[in-house]
């Protein structure tokens, strides 16, 4: 299983999941387009689409560092256009970007919810969208999508309605995308991390350092979108991923590793119901209830 040679197109790949995703593909000799909005350095955030650049290149692959706001329809198809002459052709587009606000229905301002719903399940759609053309003609096309498994409990809505919508909306551009394209053989799937995940957004927009601690590093994110993107994409389309379910599946037994501090209770993420059996060992401490 290798993506040597084929070609990503990832937003959001600056840092956190997204550059975890590239570098992964580029250890097997990938083609990595970085679109994301990052040209300068952040006070607060590590990483721009130079840096996660460079990464990719010591990697062993080869990186287009594009400027790209997922929001702005004209940026993305310039961006996929842009790519597919680099490297001639998209093979897969991953749907990272996104947005976080926890906000309760009260207290989100209008300029928030428009943002979180424009970057997440517009910029997912005006992504996919652009990269179809060169999708369909590749040889294993992929749309993968970082996004929750539809789940209609309304215990998933009520705290933060405005970014639940956003998400799930991403996870129905898969849904109906897979089974839209296929026929066309383009697999549209979503993953999705069973704990919390050592990112920016974690530390300031969620628990801090604390949960940090408590959280899965990037990498076992990488390592699962590994996986599915090396699979046959007629044989592997309209799933709901979780991280750790992926990697079990493949052989993998081990997950202290992917811990951020190994041993302990993990946080179990949004959207992540008890009834989905973790592996065996996999200690969970559900917040989200």
């Amino acid at each position: 299983m290798s993506l040597k040679g084929k070609t990503l197109f990832v937003t959001g790949a600056s840092r956190g999941i997204g550059l975890a995703i590239a570098l992964r593909a580029a250890r097997d000799g990938a083609n990595v387009a970085i679109a994301a909005k990052t040209a300068e350095p952040h006070p607060k955030l590590p990483g721009t689409i130079y840096t996660a650049a460079e990464q990719v290149e010591q990697a062993g692959g080869r990186a287009l560092p594009l400027v790209v706001d997922v929001r702005d329809e004209a940026s993305v198809l310039a961006a996929a256009r842009q790519c597919a002459t680099t490297f001639g052709g998209i093979d897969i587009c991953v749907n990272n970007a996104s947005a976080i606000n926890l906000a309760p229905t009260e207290q989100i301002d209008m300029r928030r919810y428009d943002l979180i719903q424009q970057i997440n399940t517009r910029g997912t759609f005006v992504t996919s969208r652009a990269c179809l053309p060169y999708l369909k003609q590749a040889a294993n096309p992929h749309i993968l999508t970082l996004s929750p498994p539809l789940n209609l409990k309304p215990q998933w809505f009520a705290p933060h309605l405005a970014y639940s919508i956003s998400k799930y909306g991403m996870s129905l551009c898969m849904l109906g995308m897979a089974a839209e394209f296929r026929a066309a053989g383009i697999a549209c799937n979503a993953l999705w991390p069973r704990t919390t995940i050592a990112t920016a957004a974690v530390e300031f927009a969620l628990g801090g350092k604390a949960m940090l601690q408590r959280s899965r590093k990037p990498e076992i994110m990488a390592d699962a979108a590994h996986l599915i993107l090396s699979r046959n994409a007629r044989e592997c389309t309209g799933q709901f991923f979780i991280d750790d379910a992926v990697l079990y599946e493949s052989g993998v037994r081990d997950f202290e590793r992917y811990s951020v501090e190994p041993g302990g209770a993990l946080f179990a993420d949004l959207f992540v119901d008890r009834a989905l059996p973790a592996p065996p060992g996999v200690q969970l401490q559900f917040l989200y209830e």
